[in-house]
């Protein structure tokens, strides 16, 4: 794989920090911060979701690493030319449609996030937060996105923050007890266990995270800043995961049946720390909104430059109005699907490992 190499000046940039945040920003969307995706893929199989998060967590740290180090040795541009060397033109091509239409999907999720948290936190009906999300979404991309990349660095900290504080309270005040795992017993998740849920949970964002960590791979210097960046960026989002389990596992019989669990848990502790939670959940929701609009009208904007505008505002239209299919209900049944199709994926980076890493040069 003989390729140029970045600038000193661009790879210097890349430290493990920014690899760890971005990672971690890439991965934390609605679902995420929301408790939704947690609820469906971890809690509701009780104590044993800690076995599936810990799976999980390993997963995202090797695939990570290994999409980072393909990008980096490929010089990668773009996401496609790490799944075209991994699973070859064919299924290569499957994938990109698969990653293109989950694009377009996580935008509706986003969308319908919006408007859930518009209904359980200020009562208003959820049309006017999904109205709200599209047409600030498209204003975005259409102006540009300078800056989406900081405001998620500015974001996710403060989530993570106010998602530890709100697992410590949860705890402090009402421990988990035999109660809640009798209703987690009672619940359907996402898969039919923990093990499939785990590999789920993880293919499905890596399908969209393999987007940014590809080329930012390309523009580090070394393998060493990317394999620490993705243990911790693995770890962090790990850690995030517990805090939000325990959060939600707890409260369980209150939340079980609700769009947004973690707004109505940080309910029981202050209307202050309910607000700044709404707040930051929908910022993070409006970054992740337009990062997957760009990403989606960037892959299939094949049309002049003098439709892209169109393209941008088709595409939104087309995203308010599925995104009426509700939220829960897409994390449940659209996630899990592009879930077991980015499965392909992840097992042509296992074949890349096994069989073509002496072709991963530094």
């Amino acid at each position: 794989m003989g390729v140029n190499r970045v600038t000193s000046r661009t790879a210097a940039q890349i430290t493990v920090f920014k690899v760890a945040a971005t990672y971690i920003g890439t991965v934390v969307g609605a679902g995420f911060a929301s408790g939704q995706e947690v609820l469906q893929f971890f809690s509701v199989y009780g104590l044993d979701g800690l076995l599936g998060i810990s799976l999980s967590t390993l997963l995202f740290f090797f695939f990570g690493y290994l999409i980072l180090i393909i990008g980096h040795s490929l010089n990668a541009t773009s996401y496609v030319e790490v799944v075209r060397f991994s699973n070859g033109n064919f299924l290569g091509t499957i994938i990109d449609v698969i990653i293109t239409i989950f694009l377009f999907a996580a935008l509706a999720a986003m969308i319908a996030g919006a408007g859930a948290i518009f209904e359980e936190q200020f009562h208003l009906t959820p049309l006017w937060g999904t109205l709200l999300m599209a047409f600030i979404s498209l204003l975005t991309v259409i102006s540009g996105i300078k800056g989406v990349i900081n405001a998620i660095s500015y974001v996710v900290p403060i989530l993570l923050v106010t998602v530890f504080f709100v697992a410590i309270y949860s705890l402090y005040v009402n421990p988990i007890n035999a109660a809640d795992l009798q209703v987690a017993d009672t619940l359907q998740g996402a898969g039919p266990n923990w093990i499939v849920s785990a590999l789920n949970y993880t293919s499905y964002n890596l399908v969209i995270a393999v987007a940014v960590l590809a080329p930012m791979g390309a523009k580090a210097e070394s393998r060493k800043t990317l394999f620490w960046g993705a243990l911790l960026g693995g770890l962090g989002l790990g850690l995030g995961i517990v805090a939000i389990f325990l959060s939600i596992l707890t409260n369980l019989e209150m939340v079980w049946n609700v769009e947004v669990p973690m707004i109505m848990i940080s309910s029981k502790i202050a209307v202050f720390i309910q607000l700044l939670f709404a707040v930051v959940l929908f910022a993070e929701v409006y970054t992740t909104a337009v990062g997957n609009l760009y990403g989606f009208v960037s892959r299939i904007n094949f049309i002049s430059d003098r439709y892209h505008i169109w393209v941008i505002v088709g595409t939104t239209i087309t995203a308010f109005f599925v995104s009426q299919v509700g939220f829960s209900a897409m994390v449940k049944y659209l996630y899990p699907a592009v879930g077991y199709g980015g499965l392909l994926f992840l097992g042509g980076l296992l074949y890349v490992w096994i069989f073509k890493r002496d072709k991963l040069t530094d």
